[in-house]
């Protein structure tokens, strides 16, 4: 089994969605700063439904959506640049990071549009 195998990708995407409710939680309870928790809520939220998406493309695979396979480096490399970086600046890391965050943006995006093309592939009769 290759390094990015379903079983990979579901196992990665758990693990954001762990970081993801840890950080949710760190904007409500263990942050003063109404910016930080701000950035924190968000890159919480966003992380959080794109590691689900991943989930989801699993069960577009099995509907018989092949193309689904490619969706989920999309949606994980989406988390990593997204949430991550607004996860850093939060804690203090240079407001330079927010440079990054747009391509987690766009990188969310292709992972949907992927997810689509998939889609097309489910329930062919």
């Amino acid at each position: 089994m290759g390094v990015w195998s379903r079983r990979n990708w579901l196992t990665l995407a758990a693990l954001g969605a762990f970081a993801s409710v840890g950080f949710g939680a760190f904007a409500a309870h263990g942050v003063a700063e109404p910016h930080a928790q701000d950035l924190l809520r968000t890159g919480a939220l966003y992380g959080f439904v794109h590691c689900l998406a991943t989930f989801a493309s699993a069960g577009v695979m099995q509907l018989g959506g092949a193309r689904a396979r490619f969706a989920p480096a999309f949606f994980l490399a989406g988390v990593a640049l997204f949430s991550g970086s607004l996860y850093a600046m939060a804690l203090g890391g240079p407001h330079m990071l927010g440079v990054i965050t747009p391509f987690g943006g766009l990188s969310f995006l292709a992972g949907w549009a992927v997810l689509a093309w998939a889609a097309q592939g489910v329930d062919r009769t």
